[in-house]
């Protein structure tokens, strides 16, 4: 999971950011990416030149520049909290992530100033007017590439009040936490092998179309094929095909192909390595054609299920449903990421 986190200077960001990082959260912030950027100019970090490079760079490369750099970075598999979210075009950028979060943190003006005071660091301002004046250049002034922190507020999938010590707000972030941990949803095994068939099919050396199969029992995987050419032949796209490497129109020269198709390499793989495949389910990312149709019969499959329909394939599920096996497509939305 990502949980962005957004709210005015001294709020507590930061103390929130080292909170999850003690519980296994990898940390990034925005703010870094506009230091560095400020590093290569030979500029101060102070709150002004954050300020004014982080609205330089979102007018150049649009609103949500910043957290488009910090995804490229983030590594699969952990949780992740990124700070200083500013712009709605960040919250945009990071909610193409089905697992993000945005949570705003909320504190009084003359508890944030107090903080700041503290804290020290350059450019906070020295008074509660000037405190005061520096965030106002950080409120929605209807400039998209200028930060709009009270939009971004409104956008929060949740808000925790900072307004007592660090152990009621640790006390708040462990309720809200356990709920956002735990709430997650698991993809369904229709969902699971299908994806598992599309990264498969990334193995196919196939130039015309890259196919895959995965067959199952028990909700184990047992074999797994991808289209191509024959084992110990030249592959598909280093010329080893005459059909595939002519161009051919869709549908002619089809006696010339020499690539096998991904749910016949399936089965011809776990009959190489001695695995009965009856009672099985085979996945494919596409409909089985009409040869792969009786290979699919015979070697026992009970199910099929696809992901896209194959042309001219008609025959070849007529033909299933006559023999009993049960046929279904199953449609995954969008592509594989890996």
């Amino acid at each position: 999971m990502i949980i962005g986190l957004t709210g005015k200077n001294g709020a507590g960001k930061g103390e929130v950011a080292r909170y999850l990082a003690d519980r296994s959260f990898a940390v990034a912030s925005l703010s870094d990416v506009l230091r560095e950027e400020l590093g290569r100019r030979g500029l101060e970090s102070s709150r002004e030149n954050l300020i004014a490079v982080g609205n330089e760079l979102r007018a150049r490369y649009g609103p949500g520049v910043l957290a488009e750099r910090i995804l490229a970075g983030l590594s699969a598999g952990r949780h992740h909290v990124v700070d200083s979210i500013r712009n709605p075009g960040e919250v945009e950028a990071l909610r193409q992530r089905s697992d993000f979060k945005l949570l705003c943190i909320r504190a009084p003006q003359s508890v944030r100033f107090q903080r700041a005071v503290e804290r020290g660091r350059l450019g906070d301002g020295a008074s509660l007017e000037e405190f005061a004046r520096l965030e106002e250049e950080e409120l929605d002034r209807g400039v998209p590439e200028r930060q709009r922190l009270d939009r971004v507020e409104e956008l929060a999938d949740a808000v925790v009040e900072n307004d007592g010590d660090l152990e009621q707000l640790h006390r708040r972030l462990e309720q809200l936490l356990r709920g956002w941990l735990t709430g997650f949803k698991r993809p369904g095994w229709d969902e699971y092998f299908m994806r598992i068939a599309q990264v498969v099919a990334r193995r196919s050396n196939c130039v015309k179309r890259q196919v895959a199969a995965v067959i199952v029992r028990d909700r184990r995987i047992i074999s797994t094929g991808y289209n191509g050419t024959p084992r110990g032949t030249r592959n598909c796209n280093e010329g080893g095909c005459p059909r595939c490497g002519s161009a051919a129109q869709a549908g002619t020269r089809l006696e010339e192909c020499l690539c096998s198709h991904g749910e016949e390499n399936a089965i011809t793989q776990a009959a190489y390595h001695g695995i009965s495949l009856k009672g099985a389910t085979l996945y494919s990312t596409f409909a089985p054609c009409l040869l792969c149709t009786k290979m699919i019969i015979n070697a026992g499959i009970t199910e099929v299920i696809y992901n896209e329909d194959y042309p001219l394939n008609q025959n070849a599920l007529g033909l299933l449903e006559e023999a009993g096996v049960a046929v279904r497509r199953f449609k995954l939305d969008g592509g594989v990421s890996i």
